[in-house]
């Protein structure tokens, strides 16, 4: 994208964009990563774009790596700002995220398009550390004027693939864009806590050579009041893109889950976040029977949910791709009677048998398209007469998955062709039954 702007114009107001507010009608950006990176083509790219996500990943104990490609030295003319630059964004950095690892490759400014090949490669190597994670890295939006930015947005995206997401925070877009007409179809938005947003706040405050005029009053300060109002936001917006190198049409590899599940002794918090605890209260709780037969569970992960639900079933078939979560979910359940674990990657190794309960939890997002369409087709097909699909799904993105929770429920409702029996909807997953036999709880019980 070719645009002209100057910084020392006064821009697209602040007001404006408040009063459309177009990051309202954008998807939630879901801090579900191992370790985020964020690439800065300058110095205080980074405290603009993404401080509020670097204090929030702080907060959240999640990982980060900040990259700064060049120090910014042409921001002034004749004036060598490399040294002072190179402390800002240090303060900056130790103010947002204390403990995020910080690496300058020291490129010219100037020079991210003549460089490319270098800096991909230095970019590859150090996300080449973090390949044992699910990632996300953030870069300057492609398309946000600057040639600098683009290029280093491009050199991002190249990077894109099932483990790991690319997104890009855009700069000058607030500078020169019109609210009216943004397309928010790839936009994400992280909502800053008080405490996040003041940290981003006094971050911002390190940049002095970019807030001061110095020794170039007629080049003036690079960041004027007007263009400081887009940063003073409650927000973040990141941008996707179509053209990404994701792979929305595959399963992600279990080799991926091998991987998470071999590294992390509690994935996911399932015995010690609240959250995971009360989710798994509230499904038990939401069964519309006391008792069944035989129940099929997909996606046990490490048996916490198997092992209580062992208590409402005659017989109960686990299954999980990922071999650790396998070993983990059957010693759990080693002493449980009636509770058979098994590795089968789904939906091609399906359990054989008829079931009464199966329930699928946080897993189907992670299959494609044409996998979660065989995966409903085995369900209907496995259910008994009688039988209950209970599904549970996170509904924020999620990197690297092919869809979201509210997808995957809109899919099962229109493929299975049964009664919701009940629908839970929170903010944060979706709970739903879907019955063979439509009766209502009451009426099974003989009181409806």
């Amino acid at each position: 994208m070719s645009i002209v702007f100057d910084h020392r114009d006064p821009g697209t107001a602040e007001q404006a964009w408040q009063t459309r507010a177009p990051w309202n009608d954008a998807r939630p950006l879901a801090l579900s990563f191992d370790a985020v990176v964020v690439l800065a083509a300058h110095p205080d790219d980074e405290t603009l774009g993404a401080g509020g996500l670097l204090a929030a990943c702080a907060a959240h104990r999640i990982p980060a790596h900040v990259v700064i490609v060049t120090e910014g030295q042409a921001s002034h003319p004749g004036v060598d700002l490399a040294r002072e630059r190179r402390h800002e964004v240090l303060d900056a950095v130790a103010d947002l995220a204390p403990a995020a690892e910080l690496t300058f490759l020291g490129f010219p400014d100037g020079s991210v398009r003549e460089q490319r090949a270098a800096i991909t490669a230095a970019v590859r190597s150090i996300l080449d550390g973090h390949r044992s994670h699910r990632i996300l890295v953030v870069a300057p939006w492609w398309g946000d004027g600057h040639r600098d930015h683009r290029i280093l947005g491009e050199i991002a995206l190249e990077f894109a693939d099932a483990s790991t997401t690319v997104l890009g925070y855009p700069i000058w877009l607030w500078h020169w864009g019109d609210p009216a007409v943004v397309d928010t179809a790839d936009w994400r938005v992280l909502r800053l806590s008080e405490a996040d947003r003041a940290l981003k706040t006094r971050a911002i405050t390190r940049h002095r050579s970019q807030l001061e005029a110095g020794e170039h009053p007629e080049v003036g300060p690079i960041l004027h009041d007007g263009m400081l109002q887009h940063f003073d936001r409650d927000v973040e917006v990141f941008i996707g893109s179509v053209d990404a190198k994701t792979d929305a049409d595959a399963s992600v590899d279990t080799a991926w889950f091998d991987d998470f599940f071999a590294r992390h002794d509690d994935p996911w918090g399932f015995e010690t976040r609240w959250y995971e605890q009360r989710k798994r209260a509230l499904l038990l709780a939401a069964l519309p029977l006391p008792h069944f037969g035989d129940a099929l569970e997909l996606g046990c992960a490490t048996g916490v949910l198997t092992a209580e639900l062992a208590g409402r079933v005659d017989r109960l078939v686990a299954v999980d791709a990922a071999a650790a979560a396998v070993d983990a979910a059957a010693r759990r359940c080693a002493d449980l009677p009636g509770v058979e674990v098994l590795q089968r990657r789904l939906p091609e190794e399906w359990p054989e048998g008829t079931y009464d309960l199966v329930v699928v939890s946080e897993v189907m997002y992670y299959l494609s398209a044409p996998d979660r369409a065989r995966l409903i087709a085995r369900l209907r097909d496995s259910v008994s007469s009688d039988g209950f699909v209970v599904a549970c799904h996170w509904r924020h993105p999620i990197a690297g998955a092919a869809t979201d929770g509210g997808g995957v429920h809109a899919e099962l409702a229109a493929g299975l062709g049964m009664t919701v029996l009940l629908r839970h909807e929170e903010a944060d997953f979706l709970l739903e039954i879907f019955a063979v036999d439509g009766r209502s709880v009451g009426e099974r019980d003989g009181v409806a």
